[in-house]
């Protein structure tokens, strides 16, 4: 045979190799990042059953809390924006900018709903109403789950940026289309406490 023929050959047995390691590369990043869309899809869902029961609390408060208006427009505002940046950290959970405006968010409906929560104890009556305690009880298993569906995303993210950072995935992520994705933090130190909704 002659030369060129194995020449030829080396080539294509070369070429197939780097084929079947790009084709390895990329589904192995498709594997981690829809790993940590599902665990935003979890997030998800906890926050969305706990932007539902923020009305409830605001309605069941209300009666008992009239002249503090200020308070109830403040938590439903505050409501409002963390549902807002939610959808559109849901729609694409690896966006820092997302995932910052959401972290953001969360932490001011948190503050907002610590301090109802400290007004709230001025009342008496609120603090004995049966339909707050169960409010009370969701909202506290909400906070749980909310924390161990962030957890989960964050261990998520931090494995589908290790398999994207490292080599040799990292030479071909970017032209793939893997871009690092973020972590689900809270900045402020005294936001990263869930609201205490303690009555009695």
């Amino acid at each position: 045979m002659p030369v060129w023929v194995y020449v030829l050959i080396g080539v294509g047995v070369v070429a197939g190799v780097g084929i079947l390691w790009l084709v390895s590369v990329y589904n192995g990043l498709v594997v981690t990042r829809n790993r940590y869309q599902n665990a935003f899809a979890q997030i998800d869902v906890q926050l969305k059953r706990r932007y539902d029961l923020i009305p409830n609390l605001v309605e069941s408060v209300k009666g008992y809390m009239a002249h503090e208006k200020g308070v109830l427009e403040a938590v439903v505002a505050a409501r409002n924006v963390a549902y807002t940046a939610g959808q559109k950290a849901a729609a694409d959970p690896g966006d820092p900018d997302a995932m910052k405006r959401l972290a953001q968010a969360e932490g001011q409906l948190g503050g907002a709903l610590t301090k109802l929560l400290a007004v709230s104890e001025a009342y008496p009556d609120l603090k004995a109403n049966t339909n707050m305690l169960a409010l009370q009880e969701e909202l506290t298993s909400t906070e749980n789950k909310v924390g161990f569906a962030r957890q989960g995303f964050n261990d998520a993210v931090t494995t589908y940026n290790t398999a994207r950072d490292t080599f040799p995935a990292v030479a071909v992520a970017g032209v793939l289309g893997f871009k690092r994705a973020a972590l689900f933090e809270i900045e402020n130190a005294a936001e990263r406490e869930a609201p205490k909704v303690k009555f009695g």
